[in-house]
């Protein structure tokens, strides 16, 4: 069977319709080699499919192969099909683009001496465990398959693109909502002199409600205020302490990005503060 060239990208690469009509990026090697568009090409020669939805991150990602080498995208293609298998969270699409664009970069910046510190190493590693984890798994299949040592840093940088695909956000998103959850877990820290026990089921919560709670910041998004504040009032009476620092980082936020927390946020907060701290010190006096 044969399949109709709609446009050519490269000597390896060309864009046909799929039978749903979608432009749909085919790989197979030389399989452009003295063709244009319009000609014929054999349906085995084909090893590579990609149909992305998406009008832009498509048109990008056809941008992308004609201007990076094809082993970057298999490497990529590779490793974002290993993290769909075990990741275990939905990715948009947007990862064949980021993902892709970015591990590229990385191969030509090692081949040119030049490192790239990233400096939420340690918070990505904490707030974003599981695609840290995909981060480094990353880095080996590229160091197998290019004999390229990348370093945890870019890991890290790896592991932000696969959260944004989670979130359909940009990464430069996730950088900042990083650094606010990072803010935010030491403003808790140095208020209560806590170490966190990173395994403990109460951080593991109250780091996802910050990540939530970031995202919500700076997509604009806040709670609906409850007239009835019954229950905020029985929090403040019972849990003083804990949001007299929930208006510490109220008073942060609203200094750095202008961002007044409602009364549910200021609920939530608190019940997640109360309950880490409680559990850091129970452990800490066994």
């Amino acid at each position: 069977m044969e399949i109709q060239i709609e446009k050519i990208l490269n000597n390896n690469a060309v864009v046909i319709l799929s039978e749903e009509g979608l432009e749909t990026v085919v790989m197979g090697k030389g399989i452009a080699f003295r063709k244009k568009a319009g000609d014929m090409i054999p349906k085995e020669q084909i090893n590579k499919v990609f149909t992305l939805t998406d009008r832009k991150n498509n048109s990008m990602f056809q941008e992308l192969v004609t201007d990076i080498p094809i082993e970057h995208i298999l490497i990529s293609e590779k490793i974002i099909k290993y993290a769909k298998a075990n990741l275990g969270k939905k990715l948009s699409d947007t990862i064949y683009v980021t993902l892709t664009d970015h591990i590229s970069m990385a191969i030509q910046r090692y081949k040119e001496g030049i490192i790239l510190k990233n400096g939420l190493l340690w918070d990505i590693k904490q707030f974003y465990p599981d695609e840290f984890i995909m981060g480094n798994k990353a880095i080996k299949m590229i160091q197998a398959d290019t004999g390229i040592e990348l370093l945890e840093d870019e890991a890290a940088f790896m592991a932000m693109h696969l959260v944004s695909a989670q979130l359909n956000e940009d990464t430069s998103l996730v950088y900042n909502m990083t650094k606010l959850i990072q803010d935010i877990t030491n403003i808790v820290k140095q208020y209560f002199k806590i170490e966190y026990d990173l395994q403990a089921l109460s951080y593991f919560r109250f780091i996802n409600h910050l990540k939530f709670f970031a995202q919500r910041l700076f997509n604009n998004v806040e709670y609906d205020d409850d007239n009835d504040t019954s229950i905020l009032d029985t929090i403040i009476y019972k849990y003083r302490k804990e949001y007299q620092c929930t208006q510490d980082i109220a008073h942060f936020i609203k200094q750095e990005y202008e961002h007044p927390m409602s009364n549910e946020e200021m609920l939530y907060m608190t019940i997640h503060i109360t309950r880490i701290v409680r559990e850091t010190r129970k452990k800490k006096t066994k």
